[in-house]
């Protein structure tokens, strides 16, 4: 098996309501695919090598026998995203609020590495971070 080749990553999330998740990533200036989208689900685009398929409940289950995540108790995971900035950060963060999402953590500096996170409207913890490599503290 090659370990070094590039992969593209799907991440698949449960929804209560498409439409409203839709709704909420697009106003965080995220895409949709329209071929992989319909009543059940939809195909946002992170980059050309990431994306995350929102399923509606119902549909999620079709993929696995486990119960799915009651995120208003348990974190299913924490899914990261880097950011231009600082300024990117905080804006996105602050955009995810206002479309109805919940603070998660208070801003975190490390100096050379600035995040901030915020949950969707279905409870999925989401990472913002922005680091600057220049500014790692040598050993």
């Amino acid at each position: 098996m090659t370990t070094n080749r590039s992969r593209k990553l799907f991440v698949n999330l449960p929804v209560k309501d498409l439409k409203r998740s839709i709704e909420f990533f697009t106003k965080l200036g995220f895409s949709f695919n329209p071929h992989f989208t319909d009543d059940k689900a939809t195909c946002m685009i992170l980059s050309e090598d990431a994306y995350v398929m929102l399923l509606v409940e119902a549909r999620f289950k079709d993929f696995t026998k486990k119960r799915i995540c009651d995120t208003s108790t348990s974190t299913e995971g924490i899914f990261a995203l880097t950011a231009a900035n600082r300024a990117e950060v905080d804006e996105l963060v602050k955009t995810a609020i206002a479309a109805g999402g919940t603070h998660a953590e208070e801003p975190v500096d490390h100096g050379f590495m600035y995040t901030w996170s915020f949950y969707d409207l279905d409870g999925h913890h989401w990472e913002v971070f922005y680091m600057d490599p220049s500014a790692i503290p040598q050993q």
